[in-house]
């Protein structure tokens, strides 16, 4: 059984599929938002959500289409809201503002919302990850997830060393440098996914 399972190992297929959720997770760009977080005293625990955004991935993974059906909706509409939420973090990077206040049920406690969902775990990696399901198979998508939680653990826990190594005025550029890059990212995850929606009103 193991041997069999192992035997769908294809390097060229987990590398593909690391770089890809690599690229579209970000966590360089996240740790200027963490660091940010964390100056205004909110509290990210690495491990906590490292182990959320593994859950996260893998159930979305079997379970994404099947879930968003429940409720009607499709992987589109779960794109656009996630862009939104995104474009507000942004904005707050950019502009410095505060928009999300403080959740009381959840103190100063920033694991979840916004460092897992919708920064790391967001719409734009459950996309990625129905959509890579049709080109590798499971077993080198999942090890690439595991691969890339771990990065994402490594990364938050030296955040704090990170903070400390850089300057006030650097971490304020990357702020904003990472801000804007933020804003195009959602930008452009909205229009593409809300020409989507818009065609499909059109069609009925």
């Amino acid at each position: 059984m193991l041997a069999e399972i192992f035997g769908q190992f294809d390097f060229k297929q987990f590398i593909s599929a690391f770089v890809v959720l690599f690229a579209i997770i970000d966590i360089i760009g996240t740790l200027p938002i963490v660091i940010n977080l964390q100056h205004n005293g909110r509290i990210i625990s690495a491990s906590r959500a490292s182990i959320i955004s593994l859950i996260l991935f893998v159930g979305f993974m079997y379970a994404g289409k099947a879930f968003l059906s429940l409720f009607s909706l499709d992987v589109s509409s779960f794109a656009v809201a996630g862009s939104i939420i995104v474009f507000i973090i942004a904005m707050e990077m950019v502009l410095d503002i505060e928009i999300f206040h403080q959740n009381n049920a959840a103190g100063n406690d920033a694991t979840f919302t916004p460092v897992v969902f919708p920064l790391i775990a967001g719409a734009g990696s459950f996309t990625t990850l129905l959509s890579i399901r049709s080109q590798y198979t499971d077993f080198n998508i999942i090890l690439a997830i595991i691969a890339n939680v771990i990065v994402v653990y490594c990364a938050l826990k030296m955040s704090s060393k990170l903070e400390k190594v850089l300057s006030p005025g650097i971490i304020c550029i990357f702020q904003k440098a990472f801000g804007i890059i933020l804003l195009s990212i959602a930008v452009k995850l909205f229009i593409s996914n809300i020409t989507i929606l818009v065609a499909g009103i059109q069609q009925l």
